[in-house]
């Protein structure tokens, strides 16, 4: 298992994307379901990023796993213990109506995974989520 700790602030993104690409590089995984996987994995980091400390610094720590025609992300912080698996189904048509900022990287996540699966763990929420390749 391939794993990465930053700090849970918006200018890392750019290095998840980066850490994706790099360990995913070499994997028979189609463009699209590596966009999914890349696009699931950055919405529920921003999400950590936005929500997980607030008033403190924090830090995300990312592990994947790709083998047997599956791609395995795990993303554990120590933040506010919160299940995005359990989280309403947000109302698409309202947010787009009202062109909202936000409010659907949950759902996306959700959509766009084979699996996602949470628990809390030593203190962690840790979410790992399964895109069959």
């Amino acid at each position: 298992m391939k794993t990465l700790t930053l700090a849970a602030d918006l200018s890392e993104i750019d290095g998840v994307r980066q850490f994706l690409r790099d360990q995913l590089q070499g994997v028979a995984i189609s463009e699209q379901n590596f966009f999914k996987i890349e696009l699931a994995v950055v919405e529920i980091c921003i999400n950590v990023i936005r929500y997980a400390y607030p008033g403190a610094h924090g830090s995300i720590t990312l592990s994947l796993k790709d083998g047997r025609r599956r791609v395995v992300v795990e993303v554990r912080d120590s933040g506010v213990p919160f299940n995005p698996c359990a989280a309403p189904k947000p109302d698409v048509k309202e947010i787009v109506a009202a062109g909202r900022k936000g409010g659907l990287g949950i759902y996306l996540t959700l959509q766009l995974m084979d699996t996602c699966d949470y628990r809390r763990e030593d203190g962690q929420n840790v979410l790992t989520m399964i895109k069959k390749i």
